[in-house]
């Protein structure tokens, strides 16, 4: 048993570490970075007044199969997901197996949470692309939680994760923890300097807009009702109507675009520890 278990561990590391991992990881960024790049276009027209788009990843997905070469834009998107998947997973695995302490639970974890982020975005993308409905929404979703038992709690306690999600973007970064996955080419010189400035506003935009998901989460548990929880589209709306709404709606997206710059970044320059 032992030996099976020490032979799955080596053909997990060779595959973690192959030539052929590195060009789907690759192949996934810059797939993520369209997503993002497009979601920051439809952020910038909202913040305009135009409101024919949904500024989310579903709405990321239509915007681009309405484009030139769109269907085929967004199958590229899709698999890029599912390699990204794969790849979070393998590091999972890898990750079990040569963390300590703390890190042996929490590495492999957020591995996992980042797979299934990749995963859906994927599923939402075969959906776009095929002309298949989605057969649930955040709304729905919430609505399920809800009718659990401690349903609110449930949905407070994801609203709480969502909002610590928000803010280890927003720490990684001011504190410029990114850079770990950029080689050392990639963080040296003007460009270097360049993807810094990208991947900082980048990540604290993200984090703010995923903090403010999470405050709607909040919302819904403490009034009650699913409605008032969204995704990124109804948090943007959300900043939307604050005091100074348009601006702060303008420099979220605007920085949701520096993150999907730095993703090709990360694609061009992809460090070994990935």
């Amino acid at each position: 048993m032992a030996d099976v278990s020490d032979q799955a561990e080596q053909l997990g590391r060779r595959a973690h570490s192959s030539e052929w991992t590195d060009r789907a990881v690759r192949v996934g960024m810059v797939a993520y970075g369209i997503v993002h790049l497009t979601i920051a276009w439809l952020g910038i027209q909202l913040s305009f007044g135009d409101h024919s788009g949904a500024a989310s990843r579903n709405g990321a997905l239509h915007q681009l199969v309405q484009q030139p070469f769109g269907e085929f834009v967004v199958w590229v998107v899709a698999v890029g997901m599912f390699l990204l998947v794969i790849w979070k997973l393998l590091e999972a695995f890898v990750d079990l197996t040569v963390e300590d302490g703390a890190k042996r639970v929490l590495k492999p974890a957020t591995n996992i949470f980042k797979a299934i982020v990749y995963g859906t975005l994927g599923v939402a993308a075969v959906h776009v692309a095929t002309g298949s409905k989605s057969k649930s929404s955040t709304n729905d979703a919430t609505a399920t939680l809800m009718d659990q038992p401690f349903g609110r709690w449930l949905v407070g306690l994801v609203g709480l994760a969502i909002i610590g999600y928000g803010g280890y973007l927003v720490y990684r970064g001011w504190a410029g923890k990114f850079l770990e996955h950029l080689d050392p080419q990639g963080r040296s010189g003007e460009s270097g300097r360049a993807y810094e400035m990208f991947g900082k506003v980048g990540y604290v935009a993200k984090g703010i807009a995923i903090g403010v998901i999470g405050v709607l989460f909040l919302y819904a548990a403490i009034d009650h009702s699913a409605k008032k929880a969204g995704g990124l589209d109804q948090a943007l709306h959300k900043v939307l109507h604050q005091a100074f709404g348009p601006v702060l709606l303008f420099a979220i997206s605007v920085g949701v675009g520096c993150y999907g710059v730095f993703c090709f970044a990360r694609a061009r320059h992809l460090s070994a520890q990935r």
